[in-house]
């Protein structure tokens, strides 16, 4: 095993960061690492907003119900982002116009999570922490207008990045013989992959809290399921010029 694989094994989740800034070589380490991600067509459909402002990272804060938003040294919010294409039509001295088609939308959104990705990877080689914060779209209007982003635009997730200030478990993942199939899918021996699962995910999660949670992951996904999450989102995207047909 090299230090690549090693190091792309031991990613955890961080929580808790240091008062102590990323620096700018380390942005720019991170940035760069990002923009070598693969893309669709060489689209390059994203941008990044690096936000250090802390009654911005409050407010970002509070949007996403992530408290820990405001400790991380810089938030990074990634969008997926059509209007540069939009720009590059118009240089052009066309009359076209980007259609915020489904897949549009889906290679935009593919080519954020590639880059931000590649960040998250060149952020802990350099021994900084991440954790990605879905819950910016809890209310993305308001993200979208704090950080004044135009039409053809969508913020996905958030990431925080900082020095860690805890070294918390690695949180088990799936079986391979859950996930992975040769040469076709097979729903052969699935459910006994997850069922054993389960019994890893509950051990983990009472050592991790001390005998306070019992849980496991079927539970959890059921549980999910249950209350289908932020269905303002079609809205969301519809009006910011992402069509979907």
């Amino acid at each position: 095993m090299n230090d690549t694989i090693r190091l792309l094994k031991n990613h955890r989740s961080i929580r808790k960061f240091k008062d102590v800034p990323v620096t700018d070589e380390q942005l720019s380490h991170i940035l760069d690492a990002a923009q070598m991600a693969s893309t669709s067509s060489n689209m390059q459909a994203y941008s990044v907003i690096g936000v250090t402002d802390p009654d911005k990272k409050a407010l970002l804060a509070e949007y996403s119900r992530n408290e820990f938003v405001r400790d991380s040294a810089i938030f990074l919010v990634w969008c997926a982002d059509l209007s540069r294409i939009q720009l590059a039509c118009e240089m052009r001295g066309g009359n076209v116009n980007v259609p915020g088609t489904v897949e549009h939308l889906l290679v935009a959104t593919v080519d954020t999570a590639l880059a931000a990705q590649n960040a998250a990877i060149a952020a802990e080689s350099m021994g900084l922490g991440i954790v990605y914060i879905g819950g910016i779209r809890n209310r993305p209007r308001e993200v979208s207008d704090l950080l004044k982003l135009p039409r053809l635009m969508y913020p996905v997730f958030g990431m925080c990045v900082g020095v860690p200030d805890h070294q918390p478990g690695i949180k088990p993942r799936q079986p391979r013989a859950a996930v992975y199939h040769e040469n076709e899918y097979s729903d052969e021996g699935v459910a006994e992959a997850l069922a054993e699962y389960d019994e890893t995910m509950r051990r983990y999660y009472l050592e991790r809290t001390g005998g306070k949670r019992d849980a496991t992951w079927t539970q959890e996904m059921e549980a999910k399921m249950r209350q289908p999450g932020r269905l303002h989102m079609r809205q969301f995207l519809h009006d910011r010029g992402f069509t979907l047909e």
